[in-house]
């Protein structure tokens, strides 16, 4: 699994804080600690920065590229932003994130990614908003996204399609179709382009206490229908485990048969069974539960996991 780190981020209150202090060491400690921790991409996301982008962008990448040498994610709306960062860039190919099929980015963002010899993560998305089905999505990627690749003679490995996770809490009816999206994009075009998500947004607006499982099941199903590459977190030792165990096919514990069934399952076009799962132990009968939320076979609440 290619993991692009996504700790990076302006949400964070500590990212906020060391950008407003300017604290270089801050945001080297930070990347060396996710590289260390497995991720094999940077994304830095300090939002549009449109009044102080012109020094910032450049400052951060010097910083972080004085202590790591892996690609960096140009995370920003902001066009003159990313050209900022890319000008800056002396190591790793980098990765621009994002453009869509919203007009004035598809015309933009893929120019920019050739003129540096970026790749560009493309959303599936048009101007009025997000499909929910999965062909939707897939025809956006073919009629929109690869189609504006070719038309600049932009190499097919340096797309990347990001079909869109979207959060269990409001939008669960989209988290079965994106599963599929995934299973259809790697053979909706040949040569394949790659094939990224951001993993936690499916756990976006849940409890904090709640996220993790949240994410580390929807992993082991995007798994099933071969994700290589995300957006995620790389601390989250008990997520590594769910990769370690599904690239192993590591079923030596319990847990590691459990999370290899689910992919298993989700492979071959099949939902997990009940009687996969030994409901007696409270951390299978958790992964279930989960699973039945994330098919939108029950709806999700704070307390799906007490019902």
């Amino acid at each position: 699994m290619y993991i692009i780190g996504e700790n990076i981020h302006i949400i964070s209150d500590k990212v906020k804080e060391a950008l407003t202090n300017r604290d270089r060491e801050f945001f080297m400690d930070l990347a060396v600690k996710q590289v260390e921790a497995g991720a094999k991409a940077v994304d830095i996301n300090l939002g549009p920065r449109k009044k102080d982008f012109a020094e910032v962008f450049p400052w951060i990448i010097e910083s972080v590229e004085a202590v790591v040498d892996v690609p960096l994610s140009i995370d920003t709306t902001n066009l003159d932003g990313m050209e900022a960062a890319l000008k800056t860039i002396k190591k790793a190919q980098p990765i621009l994130n994002s453009t869509s099929a919203d007009p004035e980015r598809l015309e933009k963002v893929p120019l920019l990614a050739k003129k540096y010899n970026a790749k560009v993560i493309a959303l599936t998305m048009r101007p009025e908003g997000i499909p929910i089905a999965a062909d939707e999505r897939v025809n956006i990627a073919v009629e929109k996204l690869i189609p504006r690749m070719l038309e600049i003679d932009l190499p097919m490995e340096n797309l990347i399609i990001d079909p869109l996770v979207l959060t269990v809490s409001g939008c669960q009816e989209y988290c079965p179709h994106l599963i599929e999206a995934v299973r259809t994009l790697q053979y909706a075009w040949d040569p394949s382009p790659m094939i990224s998500v951001g993993l936690s947004n499916v756990s976006n607006a849940v409890p904090p206490e709640g996220r993790p499982l949240i994410n580390r099941v929807y992993l082991a199903m995007l798994m099933g229908v071969g994700l290589q590459m995300m957006i995620a977190n790389p601390f989250d030792k008990e997520q590594n485990d769910v990769i370690r165990w599904i690239e192993s096919k590591d079923t030596s514990s319990a847990l590691g048969r459990v999370y290899n069934k689910i992919a298993e399952r989700i492979a071959a076009s099949e939902e997990p069974q009940i009687e996969d799962f030994d409901m007696s132990d409270p951390q299978q009968a958790a992964i279930w539960k989960t699973v039945q939320v994330l098919l939108n076979k029950v709806i999700y609440a704070e307390s799906y996991l007490n019902q």
